[in-house]
């Protein structure tokens, strides 16, 4: 039984490394939402709400997650007490319709303070409440997210560097207009056994002439994969589009539970998913998804949202299950981070794959408690009426 005795919701202000340039727009620095849980027993953990300050990947934002967290969420959560990790997606679930960010902050810290009760590792509680047999991975294959460039002699320039790195993936944000030429100069510049994929973050439309002929361009370079290249919340015209390209649909936002994925299959949508724990609503949903998709044979990575180090070790427990079979945004802190916000930074060996903490309980990191209160901008604690 867990039952939680006081969150701590906290804004920090984090710059980014380099600037991250998608078709959504420009990122220099991220606002980041951080949770402090603490049960009645005196466990306690850190969650990262993944939402972004603007409305452009998700309808969750910095600013609504605060809302959604400090007036509903947060109170709910500590007036329930949770017998199994699923019972945190339960109660939020059927008490919070949308929200899914702010959502799957509690819930996957529920989570982390269950696996922290039995005194195992946040991957092997996942392994263990998988329907799908396998143990955890000790090590996770990594991938790295690239924004648009200048040029393409530009990216080829970075793609290059990433590949030496050790990166077994490269992943180019395109954007009509910004598209075919970058990803056909990577792809023949790059080794045969780095996989170069594609994300267009919903920019295209069938109904545009010029948009159809970059796709069908792009189905002739040999993409591991074209990610998310239609509307946000599409199925229809991404069945239609995978009919016409051999290169795989794969699909971001237009998944966000379960019962998508049944339409995706029963629509032929897209042949891989990009999973991403913050944007279904936690872990519950994303077993469940990774459950199913397993079950029909189709592989699933773990996406990132330009994570600190504190989500980024959500994300490599999940990607240690079974069906997570190609490489995930798992790029080590020194990627994004001058300085990142727990003591032991995220690594990445030469080989290209980050080491999953199994030799720890609960998520396998600690808090740079002195660096997060220098960049902290609000903050806020709440505890349960119970407790005192």
């Amino acid at each position: 039984m867990i039952r939680l005795g006081r969150i701590t919701l906290r804004e920090i202000r984090l710059p980014l490394v380099e600037p991250f340039q998608t078709s959504a727009g420009l990122v220099e620095a991220r606002r980041i939402l951080l949770l402090a849980l603490a049960d009645a027993d005196g466990r306690s953990t850190w969650t990262e709400c993944v939402a972004e300050a603007l409305p452009t990947y998700s309808p969750d934002t910095v600013d609504s997650s605060w809302l959604a967290l400090s007036e509903w969420i947060i109170p709910l959560a500590l007036r329930e007490s949770f017998s199994a990790p699923r019972d945190a997606h339960n109660s939020l679930d059927r008490s919070i319709r949308g929200h899914r960010m702010p959502r799957a902050a509690v819930e996957m810290g529920v989570w982390s303070l269950f696996a922290l009760q039995r005194g195992i590792s946040l991957a092997a509680l996942l392994a263990a409440e998988s329907g799908i047999a396998g143990e955890p991975r000790a090590s996770v294959e990594t991938g790295i997210a690239l924004g648009m460039h200048a040029t393409p002699d530009a990216l080829v320039s970075r793609a290059l560097a990433a590949s030496e790195e050790g990166y077994r993936r490269v992943k180019l944000k395109i954007a009509p207009g910004s598209d075919v030429q970058f990803a056909r100069t990577v792809r023949e510049a790059l080794p045969s056994n780095v996989a170069v994929t594609v994300d267009a973050n919903g920019s295209y439309s069938l109904d545009n002439a010029a948009h159809r002929q970059a796709l069908e361009e792009l189905d002739t370079l040999g993409l591991a994969m074209i990610e998310q290249p239609l509307a946000h919340d599409d199925l229809v015209y991404h069945a239609e589009l995978q009919q016409l390209l051999a290169t795989p649909i794969c699909l971001d936002e237009s998944i966000s539970s379960d019962t998508r994925v049944e339409e995706m299959l029963a629509l032929g949508s897209a042949r891989v998913v990009n999973l991403k724990p913050g944007r279904v609503g936690g872990f519950q949903q994303a077993l469940a998804i990774h459950d199913r998709c397993a079950r029909a044979e189709i592989p699933v990575w773990c996406g990132g949202m330009l994570e600190c180090g504190i989500g980024r070790a959500y994300n490599v427990a999940l990607a240690s299950l079974p069906n997570f079979s190609l490489p995930g945004d798992l790029s080590p802190s020194a990627r994004y981070w001058t300085r990142d916000v727990i003591t032991k930074p995220w690594t990445m060996n030469d080989r290209g794959r980050v080491r999953v903490p199994l030799d720890q309980a609960g998520p396998g990191f600690d808090v740079d408690l002195d660096f997060v209160d220098d960049i902290t901008v609000r903050v806020e604690t709440f505890a349960a009426q119970w407790s005192a």
